[in-house]
């Protein structure tokens, strides 16, 4: 190991000792099912968001087979407003196929744990190290950028390269019998002083060996390689309401959102008019061209790849017969599973004020 390495290992875990009082709920813990939750609910998701979802499964769900035993819909209800959808599914099948096919019994390596579905690289190590102090190191956006800024590594962290080239180093780095310590110390430090904007150089125990500092290359490191452009997209909702009903579907399929329930729509390229979307193969197949179409707001959601733009028409009628749709009473619409564009408007119109 270099110089430079061990300087920087011996820093981060001095650093840690004296600054370890980062308070999670989660941290510090030695359950693996807890650990776990906690690392899914964390991806893609900031910890003071997060902070009230893991609370709340541990306490709807606090064993693996409470978990497994649970309808998909209870869960999807409990995850709503987390985003990225695909975590709770894994979350769910993995847990049925713990209790199904290992008799309850979690993991204990990182190898049985990136056999579950859902657990990728960096989750298996943090369940791993944390619950089991395996020598595994944890490789996530913290490390890319501690690591490309530190050691001055300038691979596109986005590339076959940029990710063998910073596992190596992981691997490498990690003092062996202290990846406990170790991983939550980088993770803290990724955290609170390499941040990605307005990192504490200036009070960082590293900064004697940092390359990025020496460069001034902080703000530029790491280096991603490709920026994906945006898809927009106009969905156009048609909330029909008759006879205290209201009419909904649970979305399948590939596309986003998936499990989730949501009103009948109609996507186009633009927005279009009440009249317009009359005029489409779907207006006209669903609608019985009676009732007024009532525009109640426009509302904007930013998923990773896309950008959703939605309006919302309440129309007093019911709709022609769709298998897919079933009717649900207005009072009983809160016991589903929304995408956040719908429970946003939920929220702000009188379809859900007259529910309470």
């Amino acid at each position: 190991m270099s110089k430079a390495s061990a300087f920087f290992v011996e820093q981060l875990l001095h650093w840690h000792t004296h600054h370890n009082d980062r308070e999670m709920p989660w941290k510090g813990e030695a359950d693996p099912y807890k650990i776990w939750l906690s690392e899914v609910i964390l991806q893609q998701t900031r910890v003071a968001q997060g902070w009230s979802y893991y609370l709340r499964f541990v306490e709807a769900f606090p064993t693996v087979q409470d978990l497994a035993a649970a309808p998909d819909d209870a869960v999807m209800k409990l995850w709503e407003g987390l985003g990225y959808y695909s975590r709770a599914r894994n979350l769910l099948q993995a847990a049925r196929d713990v209790v199904k096919e290992l008799n309850g019994q979690l993991p204990a390596t990182y190898t049985g744990w990136r056999k579950l579905k859902g657990v990728g690289p960096y989750t298996a190590a943090a369940i791993a190290s944390f619950a089991f102090n395996e020598d595994v190191p944890v490789v996530d956006g913290n490390v890319y950028r501690i690591y490309a800024r530190y050691f001055g590594v300038d691979t596109p962290i986005d590339t076959t390269a940029g990710k063998k080239t910073f596992q190596e180093l992981a691997e490498q780095l990690l003092p062996l019998g202290h990846a406990r310590d170790y991983n939550q110390a980088i993770m803290d430090f990724g955290a609170t002083v390499c941040t990605p904007k307005a990192p504490k150089c200036s009070t960082c125990p590293m900064q004697a060996h940092c390359v990025a500092k020496a460069k001034g290359k902080v703000g530029e490191w790491p280096v991603k390689a490709k920026k994906r452009k945006r898809k927009t997209r106009y969905f156009h909702y048609l909330v029909f309401q008759h006879n205290g009903h209201t009419f909904l579907r649970k979305r399948t399929g590939k596309d986003i959102w998936q499990g989730l329930h949501d009103f009948p729509m109609i996507e186009g390229e633009k927005w279009l008019s009440p009249k317009e979307l009359q005029a489409t193969a779907e207006g006209q197949a669903w609608h019985q061209g009676t009732g007024e179409w009532r525009e109640r707001g426009r509302y904007q959601q930013q998923l990773t790849h896309q950008n959703i733009h939605a309006v919302f028409y309440e129309i007093e009628a019911e709709p022609k017969a769709e298998s897919h749709w079933f009717s649900v009473p207005q009072a009983e619409i809160t016991n589903f599973a929304f995408p956040k564009i719908v429970d946003c408007y939920l929220r702000d119109n009188t379809l859900y004020l007259t529910l309470h």
